[in-house]
């Protein structure tokens, strides 16, 4: 597993009601470089243990003196941006984890199309650095609700001119898609029902499934408590109603690997022997789900769980 990095917050503010930025610099040494699209997971201390929620880093790949992440309010959550909003100030410390990317542009795409939902800006605030430095063609079409979920708007609008295009509801993503370059790339980050749109829309289209890519902000959701069963060790754990069940393996020891922490990269996919799982994730099909979980956010839905671990 990765060392974690100690940051400081050396600058925090509002972007709209519900989505603070916060700026993050080197306790250390030089922070890590990192690419379009890269994301870090930030350790939180709750009141059930440590947890790491993954956010988009937003600043220039290019400058690696700081990160930027910017973080949502979520009502219906742990708690994690709740403790982001509401207690982290500016010179607090905090720990994260080194860049990861599962959501890299195309490098050798003609035309890079974004779709954004809300909060899923953050991704491509990075990427139109890249593409900016790199002079790549691109469009970023931005769906948000005024005065709530559009940050970072009128930068854009600024910066951006005629590769702006802005939505107070979903467009029609038809004509978006339709009649584009051979080699186009359409990327897309928001909340599940844009993403599903956007890929069922680009199919329906014939756009080659390669050239299509989504990345989800989700996070594991409370539930139920429930015993788990570790039959190699022969250990028993019981995961708390605001934990996961990879936070339980994790603060008892057992290194997991994991990246997004949201269901949809397959890094901590782990077999399961006997319970039934309440498959929260976007990455097995339900074949696999018969056999495999990802403990980053599926849960038992009954009084005990039992693993291969």
């Amino acid at each position: 597993m990765s060392v974690a990095l100690e940051v400081r917050v050396s600058a925090a503010r509002m972007l709209t009601p519900v989505v603070r930025e916060f700026t993050l610099q080197s306790c250390t040494g030089p922070l890590p470089g990192f690419s379009p699209g890269s994301h870090v997971q930030v350790h939180l201390p709750l009141t059930e243990g440590k947890v790491r929620n993954a956010y988009s880093l937003t600043s220039d790949p290019a400058d690696n003196r700081h990160y930027r992440i910017a973080v949502r309010l979520q009502e219906a959550s742990r708690g994690g941006s709740h403790y982001l909003h509401r207690h982290v100030q500016i010179g607090d410390t905090l720990q994260i984890s080194p860049p990861a990317n599962l959501f890299a542009p195309h490098s050798t795409a003609g035309l890079h199309i974004l779709i954004a939902g809300g909060i899923g800006i953050t991704p491509f605030m990075a990427y139109i650095a890249a593409l900016e430095q790199s002079q790549a063609p691109f469009e970023l079409h931005y769906v948000y609700r005024p005065g709530l979920s559009d940050a970072y708007v009128e930068e854009l609008q600024q910066r951006l001119g005629s590769r702006l295009h802005t939505y107070t509801c979903r467009p029609e993503l038809k004509h978006v898609l339709r009649d584009r370059p051979l080699g186009s790339h359409v990327y897309t980050c928001g909340p599940q029902p844009l993403l599903d749109a956007v890929r069922q829309q680009a199919s329906v289209l014939g756009w080659p499934p390669g050239r299509v890519h989504w990345e989800a902000f989700s996070a594991a959701k409370p539930g139920q408590p429930f015993d788990l069963e570790l039959l190699r060790s022969g250990r028993r754990l019981r995961v708390g109603g605001e934990q996961s069940l990879l936070e339980a393996l994790e603060s008892a020891g057992l290194q997991i690997p994991n990246l997004c922490r949201g269901g949809v990269c397959g890094q901590c996919m782990t077999r399961h022997v006997g319970g039934k799982i309440e498959h929260r994730d976007s990455f097995l099909s339900p074949a696999e789900q018969a056999e495999f979980l990802m403990p980053c956010v599926s849960r038992g839905c009954g009084p005990c769980v039992s693993l291969d671990l």
